[in-house]
Formats: C-alpha cells, sequence, structure tokens
C-alpha cells in the first residue's frame, strides 16, 4: 500500500518507532507493494507432499505449437516451463496513452497474426525506489521493477493445460504497493507455476494503472468527460475479470470459480472490488492479506489533489485538456509534490482506527464506488463472497535494516511507545508479553508497531462475520530465520508461503524443511479455498470459519494451530478510549 517510492528506508527501525518516510517507503513494496517477489531459482522445488520436482537447473522450457490460445482478441503463443503453459503480457485493454489517458479502459484492439505473449509487459510509470539503497531490504525482496509504459494493461496466465474443456479454480492475484506502485513482476512469489503445476489451478495476474494515472479525480474539474477517471485503476481490474471471464475457458479454467487475492494495496483493491456494482459476478471468492485498511477520498478530497497537481504543472482549472500531453515524467513529479502538500501521509497511532491517507486512492464518488468498504459494515454487495483474511505479526516494524534490534530491552520499547500512546503503552506490553511469554522485546515492538494492520483485520473480520458468507481469520507468525531472524514476520514474509514459492525466494525464507511444511500447508489452504470456499484440507488443523461467538483464526507459524482470538487483550489495552 505504498505511496510515495521516493521515500528512504522501507522498514521502519524498531527502535525508532515507524515514520513516514520508513511506511511509504516498505509500503512501496507492499507485495506487497512494492516488494516485488519472477525467476526461478536454483535450489530444488518439492511438492506438498515432500517428493522432489525438477529444478530450475534441470527443468524445460519449451514454445510448442500447443501454446497457442485463441482469445476474443486474436490468438496468442506462450511457452512451457516445467510443464506449465505461462502467457506474459497479454493485452486485456487499449492503451492508456494520449486521449485515454484518464478515461475507462479501452477494448483491446483485435490482431490477426498469432501475438508472441512469452515476456513480461509494461508496467505502470512510478517514482523511483529507494529501498535499492538498503542492503538488507533489497537482499530479502529481490525487486524486478520492469519497465514503465502507458500501454500498461496487461496480464499473465500459469496453468497445467490448455484448450482442455477443464474447469479448474481461477486464482486472480491483484498486487501490492499501496496504490502508487507495483507490478505483477515485483516479487518473486508472484510466479504462478508452482501453484498451477503442484495444485491444479489456473493463476491470472495483471498490470494496471497507478499513482495520478489510476486516481486522478477531474470530475469536478473537467466535467462529465472525467466522471470517471478517479476510478480508472480499479476500472482496469475490473476489465481484467472481464478478460478472464470472456477468455478462460481456453486455459482451461472455470469462469464460474474465480477468486480475487491480493496483498497490502492489493488487499485493499480485493475490498474495494467488493463494493463495485461494475465487479458484482466477476469473482466469487475473496482474499486480502496485509491489506485491511480503510483509505478511500471523498470527492472534496480528490478534487483538491487534482487542483493542486495542475499547479505544479502551471495550468488553470480550464486548461484539463492539457493533462492529456503532458510527459511521463513531469505528471509524475507534479503529482508527487502535490500529494505530499495536500495529502501528507499520516500513520495512524496503535490502538486507533485503521484510516489512512495514501495520497492517491479510489474515491468514493456514488457510482463506480457507492460506499467506502469495510467503513461501517463489510459491503451488502459481496454478502454472499466467502471472505478469507489476515495480517502477518510484524508487518513494517521488525528489524530489517537494524543489526541492533534484537538487543532492545523492555525499558527501550515502554520509551519508544510512551510518548505515542501514553499509559496505554505499559498496558499493551504487559498484555502481549502474556500472550507470548517467551516473545523478546523487539517482537513485542513489532506487534505494537504493526497494530494497524491487526486492528484492520479483526475490524473487517467481524464485519464480514455478521453477514451469510464464512470468513476465515488468519495471524502469520513465522519468522524468517536470514539476517539472525531479526525480519521477524515482515511484511510480505507470508507471500512465499501462499504461492508455495519457498525455493524461489530463498533470500526471503532460507528455504528448509519447515518453511516447505509451512507452505504446503498455507497454499493447500489457498487452494482449498478458491474451489470451495472452504481452506480446510488434510494437512492443516481444523479451520472454523470465525463467528462472534467462536472468535477462532488460524495461527501460521512451524506449528500451526487454531486459537482464539489470542491477542484480543493486548488489543483491548492498545485501543484509545
Amino acid at each position: 500500500m505504498s505511496t510515495d517510492r521516493t521515500n528512504t528506508a522501507a522498514s521502519s527501525s524498531v527502535t525508532n518507532g515507524m515514520d513516514r518516510r520508513d511506511w511509504l517507503k516498505s509500503a512501496a513494496t507492499l507485495a506487497g507493494a512494492s516488494a516485488a517477489f519472477g525467476v526461478v531459482g536454483c535450489a530444488s522445488e518439492t511438492t506438498p507432499a515432500g517428493q522432489t520436482t525438477k529444478t530450475a537447473a534441470s527443468g524445460t522450457v519449451a514454445t510448442p505449437d500447443n501454446a497457442i490460445v485463441a482469445t476474443k482478441s486474436g490468438k496468442i503463443r506462450g511457452f512451457t516451463r516445467n510443464g506449465v503453459f505461462i502467457f506474459k503480457g497479454v493485452p486485456y485493454g487499449d492503451t492508456t496513452a494520449g486521449d485515454n489517458r484518464f478515461m475507462p479502459p479501452q477494448p483491446v484492439k483485435p490482431w490477426t497474426d498469432v501475438r508472441p505473449t512469452i515476456a513480461w509487459g509494461p508496467v505502470s510509470p512510478h517514482g523511483p525506489r529507494a529501498g535499492w539503497v538498503n542492503q538488507e531490504e533489497q537482499f530479502l525482496y529481490q525487486w524486478d521493477d520492469g519497465f514503465a509504459g502507458e500501454d500498461m494493461l496487461r496480464l499473465n496466465v500459469w496453468t497445467p493445460a490448455v484448450n482442455d474443456s477443464s474447469k479448474r479454480p481461477v486464482l486472480v492475484w491483484i498486487h501490492g504497493g499501496g496504490y502508487a506502485s507495483g507490478s505483477s513482476q515485483e516479487l518473486r512469489p508472484y510466479d504462478g507455476e508452482r501453484l498451477a503445476r503442484e495444485h491444479d489451478v489456473v493463476l491470472v495476474s495483471m498490470n494496471h494503472r497507478l499513482n495520478v494515472f489510476g486516481f486522478l479525480d477531474l470530475s469536478q474539474i473537467g466535467g462529465e468527460k472525467y466522471a470517471q477517471s478517479g476510478n480508472a485503476s480499479m476500472l482496469d481490474l475490473v476489465q481484467a475479470l472481464e478478460w478472464v471471464r470472456d477468455n478462460i475457458a481456453s486455459f482451461g479454467g472455470d469462469a464460474g470459480n474465480v477468486t480475487i487475492f491480493g496483498q497490502s494495496g492489493g488487499g485493499g483493491k480485493v475490498t474495494t472490488l467488493m463494493a463495485m456494482p461494475s465487479a458484482k459476478g466477476l469473482f466469487h471468492k475473496a482474499s486480502a492479506m496485509s491489506g485491511s485498511f480503510i483509505a478511500t477520498w471523498t470527492p472534496d478530497g480528490s478534487k483538491q489533489l487534482a487542483l493542486a497537481v495542475m499547479k505544479e504543472l502551471g495550468l488553470s482549472a480550464s486548461q484539463v485538456s492539457r493533462l492529456h500531453t503532458v510527459s511521463v515524467d513531469a505528471l509524475l513529479n507534479a503529482s508527487t509534490t502535490a500529494a505530499q502538500k495536500v495529502a501528507p501521509f499520516g500513520f495512524p497511532a496503535p490502538g486507533t482506527p485503521p484510516k489512512i491517507n495514501l495520497g492517491w486512492q479510489p474515491v468514493v464518488d456514488g457510482v463506480v464506488l457507492p460506499e467506502n468498504p469495510f467503513a461501517t459494515a463489510a459491503p451488502a454487495l459481496s454478502a454472499d463472497i466467502p471472505f478469507l483474511v489476515g495480517n502477518t505479526f510484524q508487518e513494517f516494524a521488525g528489524g530489517m535494516n537494524n543489526p541492533q534490534a534484537d538487543k532492545m530491552t523492555w525499558e527501550q520499547v515502554s520509551a519508544q511507545f510512551t510518548p505515542q500512546i501514553g499509559a496505554r503503552a505499559a498496558a499493551a506490553i504487559d498484555a502481549y508479553r502474556k500472550a507470548f511469554p517467551s516473545a523478546k522485546p523487539f517482537e513485542v515492538a513489532g506487534m505494537i508497531g504493526a497494530d494497524m494492520f491487526r486492528r484492520g483485520t479483526i475490524l473487517q473480520t467481524d464485519l464480514k462475520a455478521a453477514q451469510p458468507a464464512a470468513v476465515y481469520a488468519y495471524w502469520f507468525g513465522w519468522k524468517t530465520p536470514v539476517l539472525d531472524g531479526r525480519p521477524l514476520a515482515y511484511h510480505c514474509q507470508d507471500l512465499a508461503f501462499w504461492f508455495d514459492n519457498i525455493d524461489r525466494c530463498l533470500q526471503a525464507t532460507g528455504g528448509g524443511d519447515d518453511a516447505r511444511k509451512l507452505a504446503s500447508q498455507m497454499s493447500g489452504a489457498l487452494v482449498a479455498f478458491a474451489k470451495t470456499g472452504n481452506p480446510n484440507h488434510a494437512g492443516i488443523p481444523e479451520w472454523q470459519p470465525f463467528t462472534a461467538a467462536n472468535r477462532a483464526m488460524m495461527i501460521w507459524d512451524t506449528t500451526s494451530e487454531v486459537k482464539i482470538d489470542p491477542d484480543q487483550a493486548a488489543r483491548q489495552a492498545l485501543a484509545a478510549s
């Protein structure tokens, strides 16, 4: 859920707290945001049952004739890797440049020849990433920032087979990075080869417009022509889902069984889609991972930001049309400056509602987005959609980029939070220590620092539990062993497990049997949820749907178990009155 990729350190130091620059930089890694976990790693992979599969080094890649598929717009040619059919950079909309800039996505222009779709397409223009200067952060995330361009309405497909009349569950992945950065290739875990091969599903991911290109609300400045400009990015996602509906059968997928899932900013996009009438019927299950927050504009707020962008460009309100010809770099620079002036980021204090201002974010316009999702209730539009939701223990508040983090004392934890939240700090520290008696001081500090994510997860879980469809809650506590374990259960760490990509992400996971076992459990649960709306399978403890009465949630760790809202007392101690 990043908002500003030009800011510094991505992970906040646990000893200094989490400031705006830390959050935003990390947020740009929101896978997670902008931490783009693909390329195959060199170590061998294992199946959920533990059998070894071919390593990347001994695997196979081919471009056979049967990797040609007819879509509604024309034929495309992909390739196979280790038996999985892969299609990259498939257009699902026309260019968003020129006259199409700020407009709803336009249909794909058909083609007659067989179009190669064997490499990534352009990503949305975005600001520079500051995380490259942080050695530990770069080591863990291994970003792939791709190449930017306004012809970026492209998607990718991984499938076990094509043109075979099968009806496999379809998982549609929506990348993180807040609403300002990220892409479908940014993080290594996003690769869908293992999910397709080992779990017999179809995975789809996509790029879409971000930041000023996807959320500049000109409706009150330029008139009816720009009525939907503030939510252009969200309409891109709807059009991608329409592509899935119209074409996925040729890729062995079931258009009647589509699960949307996303992490960080991608989780926010999932919950926004759950409240959009134009997305109704295009998906049947949903999951938000480390993305449970409230971040939308009112029309008044989005108008002020749009006017500020124009002012930075030296344009008056009567010169909206000139925005279509401004260079990408000039528009990006103006939008970054304007957002910093008009919508400065304010990270909510621990214990307060999970409401944040990301600068670039959807607009509650009454039409494309009629309501602020999960602000007071789960969207009625998706009351029949099963929901899987959770977050990691420490999110951005671990010890990444801070070699001294694990030397923190309880006195230092108190000193860190007391200036922010007063006497609540001592009560919260005590409650977390009772709930997690073996936790070190910097681990508890990380849980308090991640309160916004945790509070948002519980809010969405509680609200969704009031609807007919089941909601399944989780909390991810597995700590990476790399870097002396200091990063803890950090933001994006869980992605390698959901995608069953432990060995593709060795620098983040360290590999090992414990990690592979947990990945088998978590990816199996995700696929079971996609198939049936119920994540249970033989490899995990019984995972009951969360209700107001049982408050059951899965704790993912080396030994996974279902617990009854284990941090409830800690959250209550932390909560502002």
